[in-house]
């Protein structure tokens, strides 16, 4: 008889947010997500930090430019799982627009925009687009660092 092992403990933070959909939102989405990984022991400043604060800074400026419906906020939903060290962002809008995952093209060396889809590609493990509860969507991106033991 083969014994039981215990599996160990599982241990994931969120934090949530509602933004007006409007560049001083999404600035204060970016500040609030290193805020929320210092608190959660990512220090404020280190390389991991900066690549969630981009990701979010990405994901939240393409919200309020593609994703905005007036009236409506944005919301920021951060995730960190302790024991494998994934921290997942996902912003939510209620803009029916969806980004294509497997057709990001690179912009033309004159474009003024379109890297923000091309750096959350080149940062994230994996992101994605999903449905949401209500009209729109959630753009999401994930990313991995050393797990932490609490």
């Amino acid at each position: 008889m083969t014994a039981l092992q215990a599996q160990p403990p599982l241990t994931v933070r969120v934090f949530v947010q509602r933004c007006s959909a409007t560049r001083l939102g999404a600035t204060l989405a970016r500040r609030l997500a290193v805020w929320k990984l210092d608190v959660w022991g990512i220090a404020y400043g280190t390389p991991f930090s900066d690549d969630v604060a981009l990701l979010v800074a990405e994901l939240a400026a393409n919200s309020v430019l593609h994703g905005r419906v007036p009236g409506r906020d944005f919301e920021l939903r951060l995730s960190y799982a302790y024991g494998t060290g994934v921290v997942r962002v996902e912003i939510s809008d209620t803009h029916e627009a969806r980004p294509d995952p497997a057709a990001v093209p690179p912009p033309g060396p004159e474009a003024d925009g379109g890297r923000g889809l091309v750096i959350v590609e080149a940062i994230a493990a994996r992101w994605g687009v999903t449905d949401r509860v209500g009209p729109g969507k959630t753009v999401w991106a994930e990313t991995e660092t050393e797990p932490v033991a609490r």
